[in-house]
């Protein structure tokens, strides 16, 4: 790792996080951000290697940032570095294209020691985190098989991905409406009624994998 990024609006963690992403990669020069407009501006002088990004910004969510630089720049290791432990923002976030997930309740020590084991193909994930996801994504014997349609499967990926309706729509090639009397089918068939819950069923059913986030 040669370039490093940390966007964290609080002084203090974001010293806290420039420190021991330092320590877990020796020399890596690293630029930070306190914002989503900063981030954005850092980007267009450097681009990262890893990203260390926190959800709760001032002028928006991380989850946003990640997600473009999932779609313009897949090279960046984006990772969330948060207080947050819920589904609803671990699944977004991971729908997004986050890399990894800590939490920044941990030491510093733990912290840093979960970034050097990147370099050995290991997901940097907060040890909670982990349980949750292992417990998740192991098959359930008492789900009844759900039958989407192809087009259903697709509109499933893309919300999955934190894709609005109308976007959805935009990509597919079909009216609003349309888009959005898909989403309820699958709404109905899966028994949800969010998007958190339908990236969480759609991956407990082996409908969508992590490699096509």
């Amino acid at each position: 790792m040669r370039y490093g990024l940390i966007v964290e609006d609080l002084p203090e963690a974001r010293a806290w996080l420039t420190t021991a992403l330092g320590e877990a990669f020796p020399g890596i020069q690293i630029a930070t951000a306190g914002s989503l407009a900063d981030a954005r501006h850092a980007l267009t002088s450097q681009l990262p290697d890893i990203a260390l990004i926190d959800i709760g910004l001032p002028d928006g969510s991380g989850i946003d940032l990640i997600n473009e630089l999932n779609i313009k720049h897949r090279s960046v290791m984006s990772i969330v570095t948060s207080v947050f432990d819920d589904d609803t923002h671990l699944f977004s976030a991971l729908g997004a294209g986050a890399s990894g997930y800590l939490l920044k309740d941990q030491s510093r020590d733990e912290l840093t020691g979960m970034l050097k084991h990147i370099v050995d193909g290991q997901p940097p994930l907060s040890p909670a985190i982990a349980r949750r996801l292992l417990g998740f994504f192991n098959p359930r014997e008492d789900v009844a098989p759900a039958h989407l349609t192809a087009r259903e499967k697709e509109v499933l990926i893309l919300i999955a991905k934190g894709y609005s309706t109308p976007k959805v729509a935009g990509l597919l090639g079909i009216t609003s409406n349309t888009a959005a009397g898909y989403v309820k089918s699958i709404y109905a068939k899966l028994n949800i009624s969010s998007r958190a819950e339908a990236t969480m069923e759609a991956s407990r059913r082996g409908l969508v994998t992590q490699s096509m986030f």
